[in-house]
């Protein structure tokens, strides 16, 4: 199972890719059943990763940024 295949969510790359996917799937009515879009499913999955894997290094940073911020208000409430 995917995480939500909005466009909106994703780069132009992983766009590309669902796409891919979704295409299959429809010209592929059985046989997608047994595997036959399997290899871009993979595709799909290893780019919903890398998405997934660098917001979540975005995330961390801001956090960095924030608790830097506060422990630097902190520590100026206290030197007053």
């Amino acid at each position: 199972m995917h995480t939500d295949l909005a466009s909106h969510l994703h780069t132009p790359a992983c766009n590309k890719l669902i796409e891919e996917l979704k295409a299959c799937h429809e010209t592929h009515g059985f046989a997608k059943f047994i595997g036959i879009c399997n290899d871009i499913d993979d595709k799909v999955v290893k780019c919903l990763k890398s998405e997934r894997i660098a917001r979540s290094a975005a995330n961390r940073a801001k956090a960095r940024e924030r608790q830097a911020k506060i422990k630097e208000q902190l520590q100026q409430e206290q030197a007053h």
